[in-house]
Formats: C-alpha cells, structure tokens, sequence
C-alpha cells in the first residue's frame, strides 16, 4: 500500500474519531503501521496542530471547518512538524489532493491556504 494511502486512511480514522467517538486505536487496530504512526501522531499532539490551524483559519472558528477538512490539515501539519523523512510540500500536496477528492470545491484552497500560512511564518516568510 502506497503511503498516499496510507495518508488517507490516517486522515478518514482521525475523522471517525472526531465524528463517532470510536477510540482510535480500534479504528486504526488493523491498519499499516504508516497509518497508525500518522494518526497516533495527530492524537497525541492534537492541541498543539489544532491551535496552529485556528490560528491561521482567517475568519473561521476550528469547530466550524468540517471534520474531514480539519483532519487533512492535521495530519499534513503533523508531517510537517514532526517527520523530517517528508518533505514540507509533499505533505501539502498530498492534503490537497485527498481534499479534491473527497471534500468541496473550496476545500483545496482553503486546505493549501492554511498550511501555506503556517509554513511560512514557521519559515520566517511572508
């Protein structure tokens, strides 16, 4: 399995966590271990990631981005941040793209939006 993937999959177990309540560690009991590291990683640094998308959602509370929007952006943020193997722009891109395919029409903006802007004040550009 590909670790596009196996991203998505990270992405959709976060999301049922958000939308069921299901504990994820049985959402993601039988999942590849690339998924399982990804979405262990989002659990365990979920305010940290949350804050930084709050923060930079211009005009939108974090509870009013949609589940599967909120969880893209925390699983490519939580590469970005904590995976030196993935390049900054692989884990955009790869959002992006689940974001087409999955989401609005405005979702791929907004997802890239977001985590350009976090990118670059992290980076030191405006």
């Amino acid at each position: 399995m590909r670790r596009s993937d196996q991203r998505r999959d990270a992405v959709f177990a976060c999301y049922q966590r958000d939308v069921t309540g299901r504990p994820l560690e049985e959402l993601v009991a039988e999942s590849r271990p690339f998924t399982r590291e990804l979405a262990a990683g989002v659990e365990a640094h979920r305010e940290e990631l949350d804050g930084a998308i709050a923060a930079h959602s211009k005009g939108w509370e974090l509870e009013r981005i949609a589940p599967l929007e909120r969880n893209l952006m925390r699983v490519a943020l939580y590469e970005i941040e904590h995976s030196d193997d993935v390049p900054t722009e692989v884990a955009i891109d790869e959002a992006v793209e689940i974001a087409k395919e999955y989401c609005g029409v405005d979702a791929p903006g907004f997802v890239n939006g977001v985590l350009g802007a976090i990118v670059r004040e992290r980076e030191g550009v405006r």
